[in-house]
């Protein structure tokens, strides 16, 4: 009977945990999706681009709002069986207190080794793949970025002016100004400007280049300026990238890379440490060890939380204390959640704070769950 009980406690809980996390996500998706709409409407990438990076980046946000989740889910279908007095049926059917505390606890647990493989190794490996995706990807909505009478510079190295544009999509007074030695990474200063009286572009499977016609070129080196004018020229925009950052964030790098950069740092080999996608720097150590805290360490306030949410099986709702108890335990866990954001902010800045992260959340469970074990012993 009490295998019973709690398979059906769990399994309320869980069904209302996993429709939480996917409604709270959702909608912080489809916020975030909107912003996202400046890869297309700024940046050039195309709509497969967009829904592919906006999908990726989920499992991020479901995994900065587990906590919360967890907290309010569990908090939750404490209150709804005590008021349904379905509490009651544990108590009478010979379920100590204590032994309830101690399923939550382990289930609190199992619900932290689901953040660690989530927030260590899944979300990281969602938000490099969507970042990747971003950098291999061509810029195929130049007709959206080209705006009469304004200067574009969203595609790095460049800058195009357009007059005007008729019907037809041919363009008239066109003014493109190429950074050569940024493009090709010379150290001289070489910069290219077009001017044609019209154009049109050209957009072709991977061929994708202004047709230009009467007009002028300037090339510059720095200290020469040589002209020349032309009928017709190609001008090819394969070779541009669009603003959108390419490399990949700290918080989007696979935990096996971080660790494998700390390695190189304690051995004090970061002059041999190379990853085409990731610069191991001295200055970027302290991120890095913050983000593996946040990422292998931060889920132990899990069996906190749990254990605070317990709490409310104290007293009974008919106590008269029963509606500040959940009022005074709400704002308590809600600090706990803030401070565990805070504290992994600063973890790594000196020593204390590298002992407040660490300790805060076992000495803090432990003063409250051996006072409870201890007064429960022998109760139900």
């Amino acid at each position: 009977m009490k295998k019973l009980l709690f398979q059906k406690f769990l399994k309320d809980n869980l069904k209302f945990f996993a429709v939480s996390c996917f409604t709270f996500g959702a909608i912080v998706w489809v916020i975030q999706a909107v912003g996202f709409l400046d890869i297309v409407a700024e940046d050039g990438h195309g709509f497969s681009v967009y829904f592919f990076y906006s999908a990726l980046n989920f499992p991020k946000i479901i995994n900065k709002l587990l906590p919360f989740v967890f907290f309010i889910s569990l908090f939750y279908q404490l209150i709804k069986y005590e008021l349904n007095n379905e509490m009651l049926v544990f108590w009478i059917n010979g379920v100590h207190k204590r032994q309830f505390i101690n399923v939550i606890i382990f289930y609190s647990v199992l619900v932290s080794l689901f953040q660690i493989l989530l927030s260590g190794f899944i979300s990281p490996l969602a938000s490099n793949e969507a970042r990747s995706y971003i950098r291999e990807s061509s810029i195929d909505f130049f007709p959206s970025l080209i705006k009469e009478g304004k200067f574009i510079d969203t595609v790095k190295n460049l800058t195009i002016f357009i007059e005007s544009k008729d019907s037809a999509g041919n363009y008239k007074n066109i003014y493109l100004k190429d950074d050569i030695n940024a493009t090709e990474g010379n150290l001289v200063e070489r910069s290219q400007i077009i001017y044609a009286k019209k154009g049109n572009l050209i957009n072709k499977n991977t061929e994708r280049y202004l047709e230009l016609f009467d007009g002028q070129i300037l090339n510059s080196d720095g200290t020469k300026i040589k002209s020349f004018t032309f009928k017709k020229v190609n001008f090819n925009l394969a070779k541009f990238d669009s603003k959108t950052t390419t490399f990949p964030k700290i918080q989007e790098t696979p935990s096996t890379v971080l660790f494998e950069c700390l390695e190189y740092n304690f051995k004090n080999k970061l002059d041999e440490y190379k990853n085409d996608n990731f610069v191991c720097q001295p200055e970027s150590v302290n991120n890095i060890k913050q983000e593996l805290l946040k990422r292998f360490y931060k889920p132990i306030y899990f069996p906190l939380i749990g254990l605070i949410c317990c709490l409310l099986i104290i007293i009974s709702k008919e106590n008269n204390a029963y509606n500040y108890l959940k009022f005074f335990l709400f704002l308590f866990i809600m600090m706990i959640l803030i401070i565990s954001e805070i504290s992994v902010r600063y973890s790594t800045y000196n020593n204390f704070g590298i002992y407040f992260f660490i300790l805060f959340p076992i000495l803090t469970f432990l003063m409250f769950y051996i006072p409870i074990i201890t007064t429960f012993r022998n109760k139900i």
